[in-house]
């Protein structure tokens, strides 16, 4: 073990408080000083919250609660979940304190977010940093929700899941990816299935690699714009050594090219060990003289890292989306495009 990797473990242990679930806790941090999750099963209650934006149609909040019921589970919704002051779902106290409410309800076996939208950086002052490494559970969302996991992570040590909202759409792939990961603990391997359908090579779900090679780390990320926003904070999680994972939606080429050039100042792409890059959803040029491609944009700052990088993932503002784990230990190969898991994200049991 590295002594730079023994030392952060050591003061992540140190930390963790000796009441409540702090037995369970301790027993669920790996050698690497994460916690795992309790695992969820069939007949589980999971908890519905709304971090981040508020639901403008009540239906969603039906279909969120509907979906977790046809996975199996029995569903308890945050006493704000359906709340609005603005654009948000409810105040940040309200919204921060749903949160804290459900990793301390010892009834309550994982969380989903109904979805994202904007606001959840709020919160991160507000959270219960202690409370959740005492009661560490699932937490399942995406795009907004990326603050949440890179703050568990770095303050609480929490294995979290990057993947589809409450209110997101449960077909098919989606189902077999949580049941699989969720409910059979499998070491998930994440590669995009591919059918040509009726062209003559494959379109659809197609990976590019940017540099070759295989790497090993921990896997963090998500949304590059809400992740970039934290920037400056105590709420990033290390990137030394890690496999870092982004997506976005709407962000014209040239604003992806300037969050990638704050990570790039800030140090951070400098100390990665791999690139995943998933989905840009509607990130077109738009009107004007000229825009840098994405392709352009990963040659000037992933291409000269040297790190095993490649782009297509399904991760993303996509209807179907793999569920990673916000903290796991994986292996990638960028010129598969593939990752998988190195062993259980869940505690025993």
């Amino acid at each position: 073990m590295h002594r730079r990797d023994f030392i952060q473990g050591a003061a992540l242990l140190g930390l963790l408080p000796l009441v409540g679930n702090a037995g369970a806790a301790l027993a669920a941090a790996p050698r690497n000083g994460r916690l795992l999750p309790v695992p969820l099963n069939p007949g589980d209650t999971v908890a519905l919250v709304s971090p981040s934006s508020a639901t403008d149609e009540r239906l969603n909040l039906q279909l969120a609660t509907e979906v977790l019921q046809a996975l199996g589970f029995k569903v308890k919704t945050g006493a704000h979940y359906a709340a609005r002051r603005g654009h948000l779902a409810g105040t940040d106290a309200e919204r921060a304190g749903d949160l804290n409410t459900m990793f301390a309800d010892d009834e309550v076996r994982g969380i989903v977010c109904v979805r994202g939208g904007a606001g959840a950086a709020r919160l991160l002052p507000l959270l219960d940093y202690d409370a959740i490494r005492a009661n560490p559970k699932v937490l399942l969302g995406y795009s907004d929700i990326t603050a949440l996991h890179c703050a568990i992570l770095a303050r609480a040590g929490l294995v979290t899941f990057h993947g589809p909202i409450g209110a997101a759409s449960w077909n098919a792939f989606n189902v077999d990816q949580f049941r699989r990961l969720f409910f059979e603990r499998e070491l998930m391997r994440y590669r995009n299935p591919v059918d040509a359908g009726d062209e003559l090579v494959p379109r659809k779900n197609r990976t590019l690699t940017i540099t070759g090679g295989k790497a090993r780390g921990e896997l963090v990320g998500g949304n590059l714009s809400v992740l970039v926003g934290l920037a400056g904070s105590p709420y990033l999680p290390d990137f030394d050594g890690r496999i870092l994972f982004l997506e976005d939606v709407e962000e014209a080429p040239y604003r992806v090219d300037r969050m990638l050039t704050t990570l790039k100042l800030m140090g951070a792409l400098d100390r990665i060990a791999g690139f995943i890059f998933g989905d840009c959803t509607d990130c077109d040029p738009g009107e004007g003289y000229g825009s840098l491609t994405l392709d352009q944009i990963f040659d000037d700052h992933i291409r000269p890292l040297g790190v095993p990088a490649y782009r297509g993932a399904m991760i993303g503002h996509i209807r179907e989306q793999f569920i990673v784990p916000h903290g796991g230990q994986v292996e990638m190969d960028a010129d598969a495009g593939t990752f998988r898991m190195l062993g259980p994200v869940f505690q025993p049991g």
